[in-house]
């Protein structure tokens, strides 16, 4: 059974109403509720995920930085040699790529961010509650 098939068989046809709904996700918790109305999510793949392209995104800012420092001096320490403006071409361009790729993992790790959010973490929370769940008849199967 897929996760689509056993959400409608948890939840039921949309057109219907929801046959079970989480407390958490309700906008109206109602009273003595502890939830605030939205869906919580933890730190599951998505988070997680988005954590590994924030430190990214932070040690290739590091990097660039340190590059360009470790060129300073280098032109007025080497007047005159050919050489000089092939390492400036080549300090830019690395400049370049790895400017790139700090703005390209800036905008992944939002975008994965705002996945987990949306997502709740599902697949790893449903498989996790789901692991628990005695099914009666039902041999004990490997998830």
């Amino acid at each position: 059974m897929s996760y689509s098939e056993r959400w409608q068989e948890l939840f039921g046809p949309a057109e219907d109403g929801p046959a079970m709904k989480l407390a958490s996700a309700s906008s109206d918790p109602g009273p003595g509720a502890g939830g605030t109305g939205n869906l919580k999510y933890s730190k599951g793949p998505w988070t997680s995920a988005s954590g590994t392209a924030g430190d990214l995104r932070t040690r290739t800012e590091t990097s660039r930085t340190t590059l360009g420092r470790g060129h300073e001096g280098v032109e007025a320490g080497a007047t005159g040699f050919s050489s000089v403006a092939a390492l400036k071409s080549v300090l830019k361009s690395w400049e370049e790529r790895l400017q790139a790729m700090r703005d390209e993992c800036d905008t992944l790790q939002g975008n994965l961010l705002t996945v987990a959010k949306e997502m709740g973490e599902s697949e790893t929370a449903v498989k996790t509650s789901l692991k628990g769940v005695d099914v009666p008849g039902k041999v004990d199967e490997k998830r």
